[in-house]
């Protein structure tokens, strides 16, 4: 059965690609084996020389790579630009800072010497979305071949062609043959690869149930596994917030790439005594935004990435509007061809409705007053998700405090979710586990090995002074 990339903006098929063979997937194990065995051995000079050479081709064909990305899954052009500028930054910073980040720490014991060492690990498989098709996979490859490791890609079959140009890049720009491989191949044949002896570990970014599967897999295979999975973030406002601020941001972080992030704001929980101001606010600033061809530079909402999504997403809407959600703005499909879907904003929001309960992937945004304080920050908590969130309000010692009690891997008080290579990044509770980006993040594909030379000080044994285990 072929793969096929659909423009979502007009449903039309761009390109078919065959899945590759069980050979032609062998083909690239091997090379991606053979390629690490001699990678591991290069100085981090020269794997930064690699780095940045991949940096000055992104930013040089940025106009080119972002077209591929806005064709395949919809964002709009200006969008999919800043995110090839993304991918760019990142191969620069772990280039720089991946052997300050991996350098040998050493450790006083009784030994001579003892110092932790860190080994790059062997090919690693990302299993990769659509929403990101180059950042996601950016994120992960700088630090992992920075490492020293080799890397696979599985993506998302809808971004083919965007996972053939990255191939293409990393080989253009003088990577070992096999250092960055790209199969085609469906969801269902991750299982297997995951068990192959030639993958020792794997990173998923993807919704929660592929982290349940690729999780599954990689434990039965006892594979060191990576998991950055849905998110349902809060977008807390307090009273004391800067409302017009927040309501700006808050339709940047809901309608960004068309909703369609990980840690977009999905929930808006507003003290009640500025709900109404801030709710007026935020329905203008996402009227005002124009929805359209996504490879119009003046568009900020292009298509969903597939009509089924789109879908999706109506049903979470219909089903809150049943239980008595309002609608404030949109709630509905856009009509014509193309998987288009009206800005909404919905008030009147219970936490037992589809778009407070689940993860809603599009651009919907449900209001929820709070009581007070303590009642947003439950409300926030009130999910099987931690990824991200945000906390608005002008008084900082607060939310220094109020940061604490909040259940994600990220808040970010008075400004927008955004991962950031400075920063580590990932989420707690169905949200996933690890840490990409940061040295944290680079950190997370190596060997943490120790090393104990003897004999121990002071003595002729050549034993650490420990009882044996």
């Amino acid at each position: 059965m072929s793969i096929e990339s659909i423009n979502p903006a007009t449903g039309e098929i761009i390109e078919t690609f065959t899945p590759y063979t069980t050979e032609q997937v062998n083909a690239a194990l091997d090379e991606a084996q053979q390629a690490f065995r001699q990678w591991r051995s290069t100085t981090f000079a020269e794997r930064g020389a690699l780095m940045t050479r991949v940096a000055t081709y992104l930013r040089a064909n940025k106009a080119e790579l972002a077209r591929v990305a806005t064709l395949e899954m919809g964002k709009v052009i200006a969008e999919a630009e800043a995110e090839v500028e993304k991918c760019a930054w990142n191969c620069e910073f772990y280039a720089e800072h991946a052997e300050a980040f991996l350098a040998d720490e050493p450790v006083a014991t009784n030994a001579a010497s003892s110092y932790i060492a860190y080994r790059p690990l062997g090919v690693v498989l990302a299993v990769m979305p659509w929403n990101f098709p180059y950042w996601q996979v950016i994120r992960f490859a700088a630090p992992a071949l920075m490492a020293g490791n080799a890397a696979v890609l599985k993506h998302a079959s809808n971004v083919s062609r965007c996972a053939l140009e990255i191939e293409r890049v990393f080989k253009e720009c003088g990577a070992p043959a096999g250092l960055f491989r790209t199969i085609l191949v469906p969801g269902s044949a991750v299982a297997d690869i995951i068990a192959d002896p030639r993958i020792a570990a794997v990173t998923l970014t993807g919704s929660e149930p592929a982290g349940v599967s690729v999780a599954s897999a990689s434990g039965h295979a006892l594979k060191k596994t990576v998991l950055e999975l849905g998110g349902s973030d809060a977008f807390i406002v307090l009273d004391d917030a800067d409302l017009d601020a927040a309501a700006q941001m808050a339709a940047r972080s809901r309608f960004q790439n068309c909703g369609q992030s990980c840690i977009a704001a999905k929930r808006f929980i507003v003290v009640e005594s500025v709900a109404d101001a801030f709710t007026e606010k935020f329905v203008a600033a996402a009227k005002a935004l124009r929805v359209g061809d996504p490879l119009d530079h003046d568009v900020q909402i292009g298509a969903m990435a597939r009509a089924d999504l789109r879908d999706e997403l109506d049903r979470q809407v219909r089903a809150s509007v049943q239980m008595g959600a309002q609608v404030a703005l949109g709630g509905a499909p856009i009509e014509g061809k193309g998987a288009f879907y009206a800005p909404t904003v919905l008030t009147g929001i219970t936490t037992d409705m589809p778009v407070f309960r689940e993860e809603t992937f599009g651009p919907v945004a449900p209001v929820i007053r709070a009581r007070d304080t303590q009642h947003a920050i439950e409300l926030a908590n009130d999910s099987t998700f931690g990824l991200g969130g945000n906390l608005w309000t002008r008084n900082i010692d607060r939310a220094r405090q109020l940061a604490g009690q909040i259940e994600s891997g990220n808040v970010f008080i008075n400004g927008m979710t955004a991962s950031d290579p400075r920063l580590p990044f990932g989420g707690v509770k169905h949200s996933g586990y690890g840490r990409e980006l940061s040295q944290f993040g680079i950190r997370e594909f190596v060997n943490i090995q120790t090393v104990w030379i003897g004999p121990a000080a002071g003595s002729a044994t050549a034993e650490p002074q420990a009882a044996a285990e």
